[in-house]
């Protein structure tokens, strides 16, 4: 049975077509069609394989399994039997998929669905097909020079007044640093970019590249408030014009330049590198080059920082989010990581995990989106807005749950002694932590 089970659930679907006649009638043609003994049976094997989370699971003629309704945080209900026998036979996909196209409905909260999934699937050990299969059966999207513009288009260039709805006003997409969790999201946004500031023991005079830039908040902060001189590159031409235009009105543009280009086209050497959110978009395969471009744009003294989605172990991105929200996408782990670092002469200085920090931030943008969503609907329609949703809550149950973690890497050139002390410069004011290197020792 168990055998049975795993492969009832792990062996991958081909890509879903579009609902047909047969299985997506109206939901009175759906009440009406019973529900067959060994459709009882597919429900039952999800659960068990999911670890009986604290959920209810519904079929469309309202038969229940798991937790009695007053005691299950949600309910999902599958609409139709077509949509059972999808998710069944490729949940990790067509979870997503069949939701979207409301074929599956939660009552409840979706993020605490999910992450008690999240939960009792670790418990119990789910597993999919090997890595090295699924690795076969669904390679992440190719991050090379071109394909890369593609991946980042697709998500980033959604346009700029969808993401104003519901970001900060700095138009941070990134993990923000809640020094207290009860801090406005502008006030941990503002935080994070300090801390990174910080971690790069940036000084007046300094230049500083940034690999992957958004909508350019990080360069304006550093140059702003650091007196540094900042290159930041990104592939998103809709980033960079809105970029471009605020170091413009904020009176920056001698200060900060905006590069319309892939981190594999950094040039010049630099004091500080620095990289927020873009390594999990580079791909496994692009790591030495991302790593030779850190080890030729680094001057002799100088010292970097990486901040990227990661996890525990090395794992492919779940299916869905790769699909429909980021193409090409792959969450290292720390192991991983190393790669950059340890044949390109660096000394890993220190790490910092802020996994319940993108919580927090993830929990600010799904309450904004939410808020939003009539004007999310009138520009895009009800489908992504439940796309949307979903990577939202879906990432929030992530991070919660510890199936993501969030990674702070700082570095620097091998033997370089002009780091700080202890991490005391980390949590002083800015005005007191100018330049932390001066408690240093001394090379």
């Amino acid at each position: 049975m168990n055998g049975d089970k795993e492969k009832l659930l792990s062996v991958p679907a081909a890509p879903s077509a579009p609902p047909n006649a047969d299985d997506t009638g109206a939901d009175a043609r759906s009440a009406s069609k019973a529900v067959h003994p060994h459709e009882r049976w597919i429900a039952r094997a999800i659960m068990a394989a999911l670890g009986d989370p604290p959920v209810r699971l519904a079929l469309w003629n309202g038969w229940a399994v798991g937790r009695a309704s007053g005691d299950a945080l949600a309910t999902a209900t599958v609409r139709d039997r077509g949509a059972l026998y999808k998710l069944a036979l490729n949940p990790e996909l067509q979870f997503g998929e069949l939701l979207t196209q409301d074929r599956i409905r939660i009552e409840g909260d979706l993020a605490r669905f999910l992450e008690a999934v999240n939960r009792a699937k670790a418990q119990a050990g789910f597993q999919h097909l090997p890595q090295k299969v699924l690795g076969w059966l669904y390679r992440p999207r190719s991050n090379a020079l071109g394909k890369s513009r593609e991946n980042i288009y697709q998500h980033y260039d959604i346009g700029n007044d969808f993401y104003e709805l519901w970001l900060d006003q700095e138009m941070v997409y990134t993990c923000a640093y809640f020094p207290e969790p009860e801090v406005s999201l502008e006030q941990a946004q503002l935080a994070k970019m300090d801390h990174v500031c910080r971690k790069a023991c940036l000084k007046p005079g300094d230049t500083v590249v940034e690999a992957g830039c958004g909508w350019g908040a990080l360069a304006r902060h550093m140059a702003r408030h650091y007196g540094v001189k900042v290159k930041a590159y990104n592939i998103s031409h809709e980033q960079i014009v809105y970029a471009r235009e605020r170091a413009r009105r904020e009176g920056l543009e001698d200060r900060v330049e905006y590069v319309e280009g892939d981190y594999r086209e950094i040039k010049g050497q630099f004091d500080a590198f620095v990289s927020v959110g873009m390594l999990e978009h580079v791909g496994l395969d692009n790591f030495p080059q991302l790593a030779s471009v850190m080890q030729r744009s680094l001057k002799s003294g100088g010292r970097g920082l990486i901040h990227s989605i990661g996890r525990d172990k090395p794992a492919l991105m779940n299916r869905w989010i790769e699909r429909r929200i980021f193409p090409g996408a792959y969450p290292p782990s720390l192991s991983e990581m190393m790669q950059l670092f340890e044949p390109s002469g660096f000394s890993v200085l220190d790490m910092e995990n802020l996994r319940l920090h993108y919580v927090k931030t993830l929990e600010h943008w799904l309450e904004r989106y939410e808020g939003a969503v009539k004007r999310v609907e009138a520009m895009f329609g009800p489908e992504f807005v439940r796309t949307w949703r979903l990577y939202l809550a879906g990432s929030i149950a992530a991070f919660a749950s510890g199936e993501l973690q969030l990674f702070q890497v700082t570095f620097a050139r091998h033997g370089n002694n002009q780091i700080p002390w202890t991490r005391q410069y980390l949590y002083e004011q800015a005005s007191d932590a100018a330049s932390p290197t001066e408690r240093s020792v001394s090379s």
